[in-house]
C-alpha cells in the first residue's frame, strides 16, 4: 500500500461516540469563540470603559504572493497553534514559535489556489488540510478544483493531494462537525454554475463526506442552491447541539442553516423588508457576543464593500422579520476580512475588519477594531490596529503565545506580507 493511502486510512478512523470526541472539541485550542452560547460567559461590569488595544506587529513572511487565506491549527502536534497560508501558488504552514515556513504543496492547478480548511479530523492532535484552487471568478463553467492533502510522516515535507469533487468558482471551505460525530468539508462557490454577473443558477453549497478509502469518491450532500454571490460563510453552534450550523453571507442576505433529520433548513436573518433598500449584499459574516450576552452579526457590505455593519436580533415576540442593522464605519475601501473575539479581555467580543484597497494605489489599507461601549451595542469605539502596512486579504485570531490574550494573524495582498500582531493590551 502506498504511504498516502495508508495515511489516509489511518486518518479516517473517526471517533463516533461522545467519549471519543477529538480533544480539540472537548477542550478546544484557544482560538476566537465566534459563536459562544448565551449564558456561558461570566458576568462582568458592562459599563466599564474597555482598555485601549496595544498590539506589536511581527512580520513572519515578507514574500507572500497574494495571501488568499489564513487558518490556525496545530499541524505538528506540539500543542501550539500554527499558521497555515494558502497563497497564489503555494500551501505552507509556519511552525509556532519560530515561524519557520514549510511548503507542503505547490501549483495544485495552473490557476491560483484560493481557500483552505484546517481541522484535526481524527483527534490525534495534528490538523488536516483541504484546499480550493483553480480560481477564476469569470469562468463559472470550468474553473475550480478541490483537494485533500494527505500528510507524510514528516509533516514538513510535501503532502499528497487527492482530487475531490468540485463546483466552478470554489471560494470558501470549512470542516463542519456532523450529527454522526465526523467532519464533512463544506464548500461554497462564489457564483452559480454558468452565471453571468451573479444572475442565473443559484450557488451550490455542498458538504463532502470523507470516504473510508482514500481512492473512493467523496459523497456529496447538497446544503442549498438558491443564493447568489456567496462570498463567505462560517460554522456556528447556536442551537446547543454537538454539530455545526452555518452562517452564509451573499447577495440576497445573511442566512442561518441548520441540519435535522430531514436535511438542511434555512432561516434568513438579514435583508430588506417593507420597502427597505439599505442591504445590497454582504461579503463577510462572523458572529460574537455583546456585554449583555446578546448575539450579534458582523458583516462587510456590499461584497468588497465600504461598510462595517453590526446586526442584533429583534426583541423576543417582535413581528420584525430581520435583525437590526447598524453601520459602524462607512470609510473602508474594499473590505475583505472579518473576525470576532475578545481581544481586550472584557468578557465580550469585539470586531476586527481588514481592508485591502485592491487596484487603488495611494489609498491607505489596514485593520480596525470595533468595541462595544454599552451592554446592547448601541455605541462602539473604533481603534486602528494596522495603519497602511497590511492590505488585508484575510485574518484570524488565536492565542499564539499562550499568555491568555487573543492575537491576530493577517495576510496582505498588495502588501505581500503575513503579519502576527501580538496582543500586549493590559489585562483588566
Amino acid at each position: 500500500m502506498r504511504r498516502s493511502q495508508k495515511a489516509f486510512k489511518d486518518l479516517i478512523a473517526f471517533p463516533t461516540t461522545a467519549d471519543s470526541v477529538p480533544r480539540h472539541v472537548r477542550t478546544p485550542m484557544k482560538t476566537a469563540s465566534l459563536c459562544a452560547l448565551t449564558g456561558t460567559l461570566l458576568a462582568i461590569p458592562i459599563f466599564a470603559a474597555p482598555p485601549a488595544p496595544v498590539f506589536k506587529a511581527q512580520t513572519i513572511d515578507a514574500k507572500v504572493g497574494i495571501g488568499y487565506g489564513v487558518a490556525v491549527g496545530d499541524i505538528n502536534g506540539d500543542g501550539k497553534p500554527d499558521v497555515v497560508l494558502v497563497d497564489k501558488g503555494q500551501v505552507a504552514w509556519y511552525a509556532n514559535p519560530t515561524w519557520t515556513k514549510h511548503i507542503i504543496a505547490e501549483k495544485l492547478t495552473e490557476l491560483d489556489h484560493v481557500c483552505l480548511a484546517v481541522q484535526d479530523l481524527d483527534g490525534d492532535g495534528k490538523a488536516e488540510i483541504a484546499v480550493g484552487a483553480g480560481w477564476n471568478p469569470g469562468d463559472t463553467v470550468k474553473s475550480g478544483a478541490n483537494f485533500f492533502l494527505v500528510p507524510p510522516i514528516d509533516r514538513t515535507q510535501p503532502w499528497t493531494p487527492i482530487t475531490l469533487p468540485n463546483e466552478p468558482t470554489v471560494h470558501r471551505m470549512h470542516w463542519i462537525r456532523t450529527p454522526g460525530g465526523r467532519y464533512d468539508l463544506a464548500i461554497a462557490p462564489l457564483h452559480g454554475r454558468g452565471n453571468k454577473q451573479g444572475e442565473g443558477e443559484g450557488v451550490r453549497i455542498q458538504a463532502l463526506r470523507v470516504p473510508a478509502n482514500g481512492d473512493a469518491t467523496w459523497r456529496i450532500e447538497p446544503i442549498d442552491s438558491t443564493l447568489h454571490m456567496t462570498h463567505n460563510f462560517q460554522p456556528v453552534r447556536w442551537e446547543g447541539k454537538a454539530w455545526d450550523e452555518l452562517l452564509v453571507a451573499g447577495r440576497e442576505g445573511v442566512f442561518h442553516f441548520s441540519k435535522n433529520a430531514n436535511g438542511w433548513r434555512r432561516n434568513q436573518l438579514v435583508g430588506n423588508e417593507g420597502g427597505q433598500t439599505n442591504f445590497v449584499g454582504a461579503g463577510e459574516v462572523r458572529d460574537g457576543l455583546l456585554p449583555a450576552k446578546q448575539r450579534f452579526l458582523a458583516t462587510v457590505e456590499p461584497m468588497h464593500g465600504h461598510q462595517a455593519v453590526v446586526y442584533t436580533a429583534p426583541p423576543a415576540g417582535s413581528s420584525q422579520k430581520f435583525w437590526n442593522r447598524r453601520v459602524l464605519d462607512a470609510t473602508l475601501i474594499d473590505g475583505h476580512a472579518v473576525a470576532c473575539g475578545d481581544l481586550l479581555g472584557t468578557g465580550s467580543d469585539q470586531i476586527l475588519v481588514g481592508w485591502r484597497a485592491m487596484n487603488r494605489p495611494g489609498i491607505k489599507v489596514g485593520i480596525k477594531l470595533y468595541t462595544p461601549l454599552d451592554a446592547e451595542g448601541s455605541q462602539w469605539r473604533t481603534d486602528l490596529i494596522d495603519d497602511n502596512t497590511m492590505a488585508c486579504e484575510d485574518l484570524r485570531v488565536a492565542d499564539f503565545n499562550g499568555d491568555g490574550r487573543m492575537d491576530i494573524i493577517a495576510a496582505g495582498r498588495a502588501s505581500h506580507n503575513l503579519v502576527l500582531y501580538l496582543n500586549e493590551t493590559p489585562k483588566p
